[in-house]
Formats: C-alpha cells, structure tokens, sequence
C-alpha cells in the first residue's frame, strides 16, 4: 500500500507471492512535485551556466568597445590628384663592355629585385629612373673575351668602373647609395 513520507514521495510496500517483501519509491512525479524540479535542475544547470556565462561576456565586450572605441574607425582617403609630381629623379645607368661578342649579365633593378641576361651582345647598357630617395645599383658579368669592363653611372657621374682580364673574364659593380 503506497504512502507518502515528509517530502512527498511516493512509496510503496509489496508482498510478492513468495512471501518475500519489498519497500521502494513509486517513480513519477508524485505528491508536491519539489523533488522534480530539482531533478530537471540537476539535467539542465550545465547549459543554463553556458548561456549566463555568453551573456555577461557579450555584455562586456561590447561595453569595451563603446568605452574604448566611441570614435569610430578613422579612414584616411588617397586623393592621388593632389600628389606633387616626381622632384629630382635619379638616372642610373648600367654599362658592359670588353673584347669578347656577348656577356651573361645579372643586375639588381631599383627595386632591388635580381635580373638575368644570358647573351647579352657587347657593348651593353641599361638605363633606369627612379624617385626613391636611394638605391643601391649592382651589376656583375661574365664575357667571353679576355677583358671585360662595367660601369655604374648615376645622374651622368660614374659612381664605380672596374675592368678585368683573363679567359673568360668576369667583373662586377657595386654603389652602395645611389
């Protein structure tokens, strides 16, 4: 015969045809139904703690951002119309010369990227112009000659000449500021 003890619950007292006797709890939501919501509390606390625990941290980052960032982003517009035309440009000029018919030539350009020239034909030279404020003009070759000179010009003043000679001569040039 069920009975309710102090919180409410329901038990039960069964004999069995044996003889042998049993008390347990009648499971269900029986009597002031206390016990159930603490059971649905026990199931669903973990997910109520992760949903107060994203909203208090949106909260706060967005409290961050309107007390540190309440200017806004500040975007500065390119108006290229207004930029002064190149002042002083530099002329560098690149020369090979020598006895032998052609060169494999390797320059760094203005922007100091490596260039190739495999079989470049004697005399050889290259201009280039630039704004920055310095470069720093190299060049090396190989000929098939026994001689073979380079030279660096900057504005119509050699910065650096130098010749060699030998069996298939080889040279280089090199301004460190430009």
């Amino acid at each position: 015969m069920p009975g309710e003890n102090l919180y409410g619950l329901s038990y039960a007292h069964l004999i069995h045809s044996d003889g042998y006797e049993t008390r347990g709890r009648i499971y269900g939501w029986h009597g002031s139904g206390a016990i159930g919501m603490i059971g649905l509390a026990k199931k669903i606390w973990i997910p109520i703690v992760i949903v107060i625990v994203v909203a208090v941290a949106g909260f706060t980052v967005h409290r961050i951002r309107t007390f540190f960032g309440a200017d806004g982003i500040i975007v500065t517009p390119k108006v290229f119309a207004d930029d002064p035309e190149p002042f002083d440009p530099k002329v560098v000029k690149y020369e090979i010369f020598g006895t032998g018919s052609y060169a494999d030539i390797n320059y760094l350009d203005l922007d100091a990227k490596p260039q190739r020239i495999d079989g470049a034909g004697l005399p050889w030279s290259l201009t280039l112009q630039t704004t920055a404020p310095s470069a720093a003009p190299n060049i090396v070759a190989q000929g098939d000659g026994s001689s073979i000179t380079c030279r660096i010009t900057v504005d119509d003043e050699i910065k650096d000449e130098r010749t060699s000679n030998g069996l298939n001569a080889q040279t280089f040039c090199f301004v460190k500021s430009a």
